[in-house]
Parts: structure tokens; C-alpha cells; sequence
């Protein structure tokens, strides 16, 4: 069997690592191509046609349109990340090729960056360490703490992550209530709307994709609904969010949030005041990383997905997280 990776620079080697490598070519033989965009579109269709499996993810050249007409001898896709939408054309999964993605890979890191976020937003982390740096003891700007057991907990989507979160967050004690129209069950209380999860919540966390219809969902009618020193977390797309009406809100001091990602490139200016607010966390989303302490195997989890669908795909057994055009929509 023939593996193929376009690359579009040597900087995704990371997700090639040495012990990824060596277990891609226990399975068959690995093409990995760094530098690859100095191919012309007509030499990557035929590269890729004359593979079995094709292996992207991120800082992959994108697949051309044009090979949904002819796939050659490619078989299957395995993505190793998430987002499909600038890698993979919705085309080639319509016309019925198998594309499989990370699945639930991030879930466990990403929930717990958020509930950290939440926590140390309810316990004001922030502030207690901004005014120990700054030589004073007792917080004043912030005077008010607050705890998960009682807390009206808001989710914005009942995806992996969005589950685990749940899954992370209901021993603590909070009442939990979910908001996702794409889903049909659910063990948790659901909202009728997303005004709706925001008026009966005392801290919101997000985890919806960022599509066409989430893009902006979140504005000053929803923020306005949220109690004083009310929360918000946001681990999954700054777009969700109306990046200037929260940040209004924080800057009166009225709401707290943790950010791990913002509008456009998750970055502020140097100078941007927001960076020293004391009711704002920002993390430039590294809340999910590299796994720590470093698994034995050398192996993320990501590629453990992959690597068990390869085996799956040569053993001619059902794929796990095969991306159909509804997930595909929805993907950020």
C-alpha cells in the first residue's frame, strides 16, 4: 500500500514525527513530500492518483477539485486534524470517498483548558496574581469569587469536546444546561435558543464550530443577558463571538471571561489594554498543546486515531470518524 503527504513547507513535521513516521511505514510504503507547493496542480493530481492512501492534515497542500472527476488508485483520505474545509473539497466526500479526521482526539485537552479557564475566572486567578506583581496584597478590583456547585453552566455545542466538558464540569455541582440544534440526545437540559442558554446562565462555555451560521451568534442581545460578573469561555473559534461587544462589557468590569482564541489570528496588539484587564484570561490558544508528561510511544493522540483507521482501512474493517457532508459543514 502506497501513503502519500503533501506538504506545503517542512513546518508541520511535527505532526511527521520520527515515531509517527516509522509506524505510517510498518503499514506501507510512505511518501512524504516536504516543500511540495513547487509541484503544479496537474503533477499533485497525479501524485496523488497514483497513491493508495493520502495522509493530510495541517500545513498540507490542499487537494485540487479536479481529482473528483478521476481518483486514480487513492482509496481513502486520513486527515490527522480537524477542519477539512481548506484541505479536502466537499466534492470528493460527496462522491462518496472515505475522508476520516481526528474525531475526539483534542476533547479531553481542550475541556480541560476550559474548565480550568472557568475556574480560575470564578476564583479570579488572574487578579491575584496581577496585583502580587504588583507589590499590593488584597485584590480590589475584583472583590467577588463564585464556585461551580449551583453555577447555571451554559454549553454552546454537545460536540466531543462539548461532551467531555460536561463530563468534566457535573461532579463539580453546577446545573448544566446545553444548547446545540444539531443534536438529538442529550442527558443534559436543553435550551430552546441561544438567548435562551444565556439568559438562564451564570457562566457560558463555548464549543459550536464556526460556520456561516455561528459566525458572529454571539452579540450584545446575548451578552446583555448574562448576570453581572457573569462568564464567559471560549476554547473553541474567536469568531463565535462579537470580539468588540465582550470586550466592551469586560472593560466596564461587568463580565469575566477566559479566552483561549480570538477573532481573525487569536492575537492582540502589544499594546491592547485588554491584556491587562483583571477580568480577562487570555491563553492564544495554547490551551491545548503537545501531551504532557510525553507518551512512551512517542505518539500523539491524533495519530493513534489515524494509525488505528490505516490498520482498519488494510483490514478492509469500518473507518471511525468518517466525515460526511453534514460533519463537513459543520467542522471549523
Amino acid at each position: 500500500m502506497k501513503l502519500l503527504h503533501l506538504a506545503q513547507t517542512s513546518a508541520n513535521a511535527s505532526l511527521f514525527r520520527p515515531a509517527f513516521r516509522a509506524a505510517l511505514e510498518s503499514i506501507g510504503t510512505l511518501e512524504c513530500l516536504e516543500n511540495a507547493q513547487a509541484l503544479s496542480t496537474s503533477e499533485r493530481v497525479e501524485k496523488i492518483r497514483s497513491c493508495d492512501v493520502l495522509v493530510t492534515g495541517w500545513g498540507s497542500l490542499p487537494v485540487p477539485e479536479e481529482l473528483t472527476a478521476d481518483t486514480g488508485q487513492l482509496c481513502y483520505i486520513c486527515h490527522l486534524t480537524g477542519e477539512l474545509r481548506h484541505t479536502v473539497p466537499l466534492s470528493l466526500i460527496q462522491a462518496g470517498m472515505p475522508v476520516t479526521n481526528w474525531g475526539n482526539a483534542p476533547a479531553n485537552r481542550v475541556a480541560e483548558g476550559a474548565l480550568a479557564l472557568l475556574l480560575a475566572c470564578l476564583k479570579n486567578l488572574h487578579d491575584h496574581i496581577q496585583t502580587r506583581r504588583a507589590g499590593e496584597w488584597v485584590p480590589v478590583s475584583v472583590p467577588w469569587s463564585g464556585t461551580l456547585r449551583g453555577l447555571r453552566l451554559g454549553v454552546y455545542g454537545y460536540g466531543a469536546i462539548g461532551q467531555r466538558f460536561c463530563e468534566l464540569a457535573a461532579p463539580f455541582g453546577p446545573g448544566l444546561l446545553i444548547y446545540d440544534p444539531f443534536i438529538t440526545n442529550c442527558p443534559y437540559p436543553q435550551a430552546e435558543s441561544l438567548n435562551d442558554l444565556f439568559a438562564r446562565s451564570d457562566a457560558v462555555s463555548l464549543h459550536a464550530g464556526l460556520t456561516p451560521e455561528t459566525r458572529g451568534a454571539i452579540g450584545p442581545a446575548q451578552l446583555t443577558l448574562l448576570p453581572d460578573h457573569g462568564v464567559i469561555i471560549n476554547t473553541a473559534r474567536g469568531g463565535l463571538i462579537q470580539q468588540e461587544a465582550l470586550f466592551a462589557e469586560l472593560e466596564s468590569g461587568r463580565l469575566r471571561a477566559g479566552l483561549d482564541v480570538l477573532a481573525g489570528d487569536d492575537r492582540l496588539p502589544a499594546d491592547h489594554a485588554a491584556r491587562h484587564w483583571p477580568n480577562l484570561i487570555l491563553t492564544g490558544h495554547r490551551v491545548e498543546q503537545d501531551e504532557w508528561p510525553p507518551a512512551e510511544d512517542g505518539l500523539l493522540e491524533l495519530h493513534r486515531i489515524a494509525l488505528a483507521n490505516l490498520r482498519r482501512f488494510t483490514r478492509g474493517e469500518a473507518l471511525e470518524f468518517v466525515m460526511t457532508e453534514p460533519r463537513y459543514r459543520l467542522s471549523s
